[in-house]
């Protein structure tokens, strides 16, 4: 039954790092596109986020037998729980990559009017978030995913700089205040996509020190 249950487990490991490079590389796929406006690679990236849905049943599914199989406990069991969120978190990174396909496609080639916003260092940020969090789950460090979070915080600042952009263009230009708002929203993916990864470096803490983590900085 033990030697069972360890090989049941090392297939689940293998196949959520395997939708967390999966999801990484859509990530890097679509801020490419947001530089470019490159609509194609924005399609091709809508056209495949069935793999990462199937994916993710897959693994909840294989969760859900070890539970069911296996009973386990202790540090098994706080692994099959934390892989059950992170699965759910890696995919809504997919979905907010989507999002994000959906707005270059809606605005690539049209005129900003006077909203120019630069997503290259809020892109970069949230990309070492999301990195940085699946890094701390192979490599099982809580130090590294406790960092995630202070990046989170430079993350959210970006955004509403990003806002305060979007009011002060949509007073000046608000003939393009649907261009405007859409390209604004990206900003709004980009800090949801930081929230995703902070939620999984949440949950490698967990893993790790078998303490509940979230909403600790709310309440400090």
């Amino acid at each position: 039954m033990a030697g069972n249950l360890h090989k049941e487990m090392n297939k689940m490991k293998r196949e959520i790092l395997c939708l967390g490079a999966m999801v990484e590389h859509r990530f890097t796929k679509v801020i490419d596109a947001v530089k470019k406006g490159d609509k194609d690679i924005a399609q091709s990236i809508i056209d495949s986020d069935v793999e990462v849905d199937e994916l993710e049943v897959d693994i909840e599914e294989e969760c859900l037998k070890i539970l069911a199989l296996y009973q386990p406990v202790a540090v098994d069991l706080r692994f099959v729980i934390a892989v059950i969120k992170i699965n759910n978190n890696l995919e809504r990174v997919a979905d907010e990559a989507v999002n994000i396909s959906q707005r270059v496609k809606s605005i690539s080639g049209k005129n900003m009017g006077q909203y120019d916003f630069d997503y290259t260092r809020m892109a970069e940020l949230a990309g070492l978030m999301l990195k940085k969090s699946l890094d701390a789950l192979v490599q099982m460090d809580s130090g590294m995913a406790e960092s995630v979070q202070t990046t989170d915080k430079l993350v959210n600042t970006i955004r509403n700089e990003a806002y305060d952009a979007m009011k002060s263009a949509l007073l000046n230009s608000p003939e393009y205040a649907g261009q405007i708002v859409n390209r604004y929203l990206i900003a709004r993916h980009l800090e949801r996509i930081g929230d995703h990864a902070t939620n999984i470096a949440e949950e490698v803490r967990y893993l790790v020190g078998g303490k509940i983590v979230r909403h600790n900085s709310k309440r400090e």
